[in-house]
């Protein structure tokens, strides 16, 4: 099976205009996310889709491979099948790797591989919140699993609601929150960059409830690494402090 990773890279951003080209040591954001989903053996080939000039020549300049794609696009995912359409290659899979993520663990990218290669239409991962501001934030995504790793729902509030706190007759029960990264079997993203809108993705403004609207399994594997995106400068500037070469 030959997978491709796609990092889609949109200049433009409400919260955080021009983003991908913010610099992190010195080097584009863009850049330190193509180089770290390039450490991952399991991807044949690594591309970046923007909507920008910009970020095509950034990329371009340091020797990486960069698709154009229409500045209409609304969704990573539907960025990334029109980066499918324009790669030479043959692939029969795709790994959505987020463009604000610098330092995305190529351990991630691998379980992705792996569960794209057992049969997974849509894969993406979890971790165990750990903290009851995590559980209670909507800016972090939390989900419920069934008994054979198939997402159940996506949700920007706490799930599952525990009705008796002092019961503990479902010690089993877990929060886990969603980590950002997606692969999808090449035939399948083609359909999904098709669906229309839904309700619950309007009202939770998450697309992968699109996807289950319209019937696609989503197969979950858990994390114990943690991920850190870019959201908004504050979070860059934070970034910038933890590293000790900055």
């Amino acid at each position: 099976m030959r997978i491709t990773g796609i990092i889609p890279a949109r200049y433009g951003s409400s919260r955080f205009p021009g983003k991908p080209l913010a610099l992190i040591a010195g080097k584009p954001m863009i850049i330190h996310t193509l180089e770290s989903a390039q450490k991952a053996d399991a991807l044949d080939n690594v591309v970046v889709a923007t909507d920008d000039e910009r970020i095509y020549q950034v990329v371009t300049r340091h020797k990486g491979t960069c698709i154009m794609t229409p500045e209409n696009i609304q969704t990573g995912t539907e960025r990334c099948a029109s980066a499918l359409n324009k790669i030479n290659t043959h692939t029969d899979a795709v790994i959505n790797i987020q463009g604000d993520e610098p330092f995305i663990q190529t351990e991630h990218i691998r379980q992705i591989c792996r569960m794209l290669k057992n049969g997974a239409p849509v894969a993406t991962l979890v971790k165990k919140i750990a903290s009851p501001d995590e559980q209670n934030s909507p800016h972090v995504v939390k989900v419920v699993l069934n008994q054979l790793s198939r997402a159940l729902y996506f949700s920007r509030s706490p799930i599952p609601f525990i009705r008796n706190k002092n019961n503990d007759n479902n010690p089993g029960c877990c929060y886990y929150k969603h980590i950002g990264i997606y692969g999808y079997q090449a035939s399948v993203l083609k359909r999904l960059a098709k669906l229309p809108q839904t309700p619950l993705e309007q009202a939770e403004s998450l697309e992968q409830l699109r996807w289950m609207e319209h019937d696609f399994q989503i197969m979950v594997d858990i994390t114990t690494k943690e991920s850190k995106g870019i959201d908004t400068p504050q979070d860059l500037q934070e970034l910038k402090k933890s590293l000790k070469d900055f």
